[in-house]
């Protein structure tokens, strides 16, 4: 049996429809807006007085790509001092900063190191004792083995010797 194809109020064409309707709507309504401001700008509204140029956007663009900064740091003395030494002694200072970086870090590793080394130290004494008390199991085992053994063997004669005498067993196995 088919089924109708009709289903109801929201059928494939009013869903496109609508959707048509809707990019409609929203391209119409972003042109409204750029044409409503290019008209605005150019229809007899006072302009507005403010004290700044259009220029001025620019002027942080320019400062970034310009690289003789001379005002740079003039009314500040730590930055005019750093300002006035030359690229040697900066390049000595930082090479000395890294130095001391470095040998901060070598000494950090060293610490590391002796404490790493403590450890094992540790661990290896007690693997060592480990070792001496599993030695130790191992011969008291042998030597609990061979004694049964012994008493095996002597169970045995004792047993040989009963039933020569007339003992007899009588466990039910």
């Amino acid at each position: 049996m088919a089924h109708p194809q009709d289903h109801g109020f929201c059928s494939n064409s009013a869903v496109r429809l609508a959707l048509v309707m809707i990019g409609v709507c929203l391209v119409g309504y972003t042109v409204r807006q750029s044409f409503y401001w290019r008209f605005k700008e150019s229809s007899s509204c006072p302009s507005c007085h403010c004290d700044c140029s259009k220029d001025s956007v620019l002027v942080p663009i320019a400062d970034i790509i310009n690289d003789s900064f001379t005002d740079c740091g003039k009314h500040e003395p730590e930055m005019k001092e750093e300002m006035e030494k030359d690229i040697i002694a900066l390049m000595s200072e930082e090479l000395s900063l890294q130095q001391t970086v470095a040998n901060e870090t070598l000494q950090q590793s060293e610490a590391l190191l002796m404490s790493a080394r403590k450890v094992s130290s540790h661990y290896q004494k007690e693997a060592e004792k480990c070792t001496a008390g599993v030695e130790t199991c191992e011969e008291a085992r042998e030597r609990a083995q061979a004694q049964l053994a012994e008493e095996l063997k002597a169970s045995e004669v004792w047993e040989r010797r009963a039933r020569e005498l007339g003992w007899e067993d009588m466990r039910l196995y």
